[in-house]
């Protein structure tokens, strides 16, 4: 059925019949005309002739014509019942365009769903569960997304770099301790952007010592690559520690970014950081945290290893072995240079420029060079990119800038809940001992349960070990420590050397595993059950691993943007709770029920009729209070940022989503433009996701339009 609402007739009753809704001077329909959907000829509005796009139009002339008579009835003028095409069987009626509703309960479930952060196809199919079948929707996967799409950005905004701004501002509003920056370029345009909130600025104080920073990930329709700050808790699980979107990746978009988290944390610089094998990021560190220690990310480089070497002859037949055992089996940087220049010699790889460079570089990522360093037990930068993977559950190359926020949030509450879950656990639960040593009872009774954990695993390992006292001098014993490891069904003799100081209780093992991970190695607590020791000194419990420990941040809530803010949507929260609540009591009753639906349709209809009353009484437009001027210059979104070698995507790319990008890119802040940024970017994507609906309705039967004669006579009656 086809209304042209704003077309006017003036003093006219009768049209002709191509016409197909014409209207009196009260604007009364008085001639309707009821046809199908499938009528008409199939135009494309593309220039690709190529590749036609589906089309439901037959040009059918199949229709009901009807002209209202001056005793108010409809009479039928024409009536063409014969179609040019197959008709659809009742039970793919639901198909039709016209008869899909996506009703107000799906909409909440879709919605809850969303912003708990399960995927659509998952969210759909719960409610094709909860309807015992797709048959029973009336409405299919594509509407939930659509609407999930428009949801979002009444919720969010409209994404632009301006509605970034405005977040800011408000959670600035709601919590003194959050912090963000915003870097434009001249025009006005977003480049760059830093935000930490107040619980990321007091974790920090318990745990900055040690930070991960990695921006190998893509995050949203412009490129702009996640760049978080990653630190570790009392329980070895990543915290943020702030983070950042950037439109570039060289020296100065590092410095940058550096002074801002810098300044966040009222000066203090991290004592180790662990990045990847950047050299702008390495130039933007010794700038900005001149006495921090840096590290590359080893995985990054032994990654590269086929890359670089495996066209070698003897890359899998001993030379890959003869690099890793260098790099893992060297107890002294001495030892290692042998090995190395032993390698280069055996496989003649010394004009091999990569090789050649990280040796240069061997300080920066080369364990043995870093053994003197707490590291939190870290030595890549998979704390960084384990944060990053959170996001792949619902980020992709469409996702705006203040949508990637929100996801953000998302994180810091799982992380919180986590957090708060491991603390939980860690006072209310305890890990039996395996062994009969006192010192085991002390790491039990203040170190949480994951770490006492691993402390227990190098206890375990300390039956492998072999303990000979070497030398005496003073109150200083040597003991050699031979460690049978196990590894792929084979097992290898490693040795250790103990120093222990036995006036202040001091152990120290080449190994390094206290002084790099805070957790006392085997080969120390072999020399500990040599030398009969049952009390540890306090020097060995680090603070950063107790769970007795009060921490500060735990107190700070998170900025959190809550959507339930508003006044409407608290009342329908209450409403439904309540609704849920009334529906278990009064469901196991048909009597029950009934009465119930019949105080609803009562409110129902006294609602509807106070709506009316008040759109009648409303005899001027007023002004909302929060229309907000805008005085200022509007932050316009920033360009598409081209990667530096990076894959711009981790998984494989839709052609919605592809069609998403390659039109926003082309319309967002376009030149001679005097639309709103905001409104521009929902038009724009709104317009493509609909573009895959179905084109029109398909045919109504002629029994139906019987129907909607009777109806139509009923209601202008």
């Amino acid at each position: 059925m086809y209304f042209d609402i704003d077309e006017d007739l003036e003093g006219t009753t009768v049209v002709p019949d191509d016409e197909r809704t014409k209207r009196d001077d009260d604007g009364r329909p008085v001639y309707v005309t009821v046809g199908c959907a499938r009528g008409g000829k199939y135009q494309p509005k593309h220039n690709n002739i190529s590749k036609p796009r589906p089309t439901t139009k037959t040009d059918c002339k199949a229709k009901v014509n009807a002209t209202l008579k001056q005793n108010e009835k409809w009479l039928l003028t024409t009536v063409e019942n014969t179609h040019n095409h197959i008709t659809v069987s009742p039970k793919k009626t639901r198909l039709l365009r016209s008869h899909k509703v996506l009703d107000e309960y799906s909409q909440r479930i879709l919605e809850l769903n969303d912003r708990a952060g399960i995927r659509m196809n998952k969210n759909y199919y719960s409610l094709v569960v909860d309807a015992g079948g797709f048959e029973n929707l009336e409405f299919q996967e594509k509407d939930c997304r659509n609407f999930i799409d428009k949801s979002r950005h009444l919720r969010l905004g409209k994404g632009g770099g301006e509605a970034l701004r405005v977040y800011f501002q408000r959670m600035r509003q709601k919590n003194d301790g959050f912090v963000y920056d915003i870097d434009v370029d001249d025009e006005g345009r977003l480049r760059n952007v830093f935000w930490a909130d107040a619980r990321c600025r007091a974790s920090y104080e318990g745990f900055g010592d040690v930070v991960t920073f990695d921006t190998t990930y893509l995050t949203n329709r412009y490129g702009m690559p996640f760049a978080p700050f990653v630190g570790v808790n009392h329980h070895g699980q990543s915290i943020l520690l702030g983070a950042g979107l950037l439109s570039s990746e060289d020296t100065h978009t590092f410095i940058w970014l550096f002074s801002m988290w810098l300044e966040c944390m009222n000066g203090r610089a991290p004592k180790a950081i662990i990045t990847d094998q950047d050299r702008a990021m390495k130039n933007a560190i010794a700038l900005v945290f001149p006495g921090t220690r840096y590290r590359y990310c080893l995985w990054h480089i032994m990654r590269k290893l086929p890359e670089k070497l495996g066209s070698h002859s003897h890359f899998s037949t001993g030379l890959k072995s003869s690099i890793q055992a260098a790099l893992y089996d060297s107890r002294t940087s001495t030892e290692f240079e042998e090995r190395w220049g032993q390698l280069l010699d055996t496989y003649d790889l010394r004009e091999n420029n990569w090789l050649q460079s990280l040796y240069e570089e061997r300080t920066f990522w080369v364990p043995v060079y870093l053994k003197d360093v707490f590291w939190a037990g870290m030595s890549t930068t998979q704390r960084s990119e384990s944060m990053n993977a959170f996001f792949d559950e619902y980020v992709h190359s469409g996702t705006t800038l203040k949508e990637f926020v929100d996801q953000f949030d998302n994180a810091l509450r799982k992380k919180v809940e986590v957090e708060t879950t491991a603390d939980f656990n860690s006072i209310n639960q305890t890990i039996p001992c395996v062994s009969p040593f006192n010192f085991e009872k002390q790491f039990q009774k203040v170190y949480t349960a994951t770490k006492f954990k691993e402390f227990q695993k190098e206890l375990m390992g300390l039956m492998c070990c072999n303990c000979t006292l070497v030398s005496q001098q003073g109150c200083i014993s040597t003991f050699d420590i031979l460690d049978e490891i196990a590894f792929d069904d084979c097992t290898k003799i490693v040795h250790y050397t103990v120093y222990y100081n036995e006036e202040e209780c001091e152990l120290k093992c080449t190994c390094a595993l206290f002084e790099m991970r805070g957790i006392l190695c085997r080969h120390a607590l072999r020399v500990c059950q040599f030398k009969r020791i049952s009390v540890l000194p306090e020097r060995y419990f680090l603070d950063r691993w107790r769970k007795d420990k009060k921490r500060r941040y735990t107190l700070i809530p998170s900025s959190y943007d809550d959507c339930r803010a508003s006044g409407d949507a608290r009342r329908y929260e209450m409403v439904v709770k309540r609704c849920m609540k009334l529906a278990t009591k009064i469901s196991p009753s048909s009597e029950r029920v009934n009465a119930f639906l019949l105080y609803v349709d009562e409110f129902d209809s006294k609602c509807d009729n106070d709506d009316v009353r008040r759109c009648n009484n409303s005899e001027s437009t007023m002004v909302g209070h929060n229309v907000v001027a805008d005085n200022g210059k509007k932050l316009l979104s920033p360009h598409v940022v081209r990667g530096k070698g990076r894959p711009p995507i981790k998984r494989k790319v839709s052609p919605v989503e592809k069609l998403i990008f390659e039109n926003e890119t082309t319309t967002l802040d376009s030149p001679g433009s005097q639309r709103d940024e905001g409104v521009g970017d929902a038009g724009t994507q709104n317009s493509v996701l609909t573009q895959g609906l179905p084109l029109g309705n398909e045919e109504v039967l002629y029994t139906l339009f019987y129907l909607l004669i009777l109806w139509l006579n009923a209601f202008f009656s």
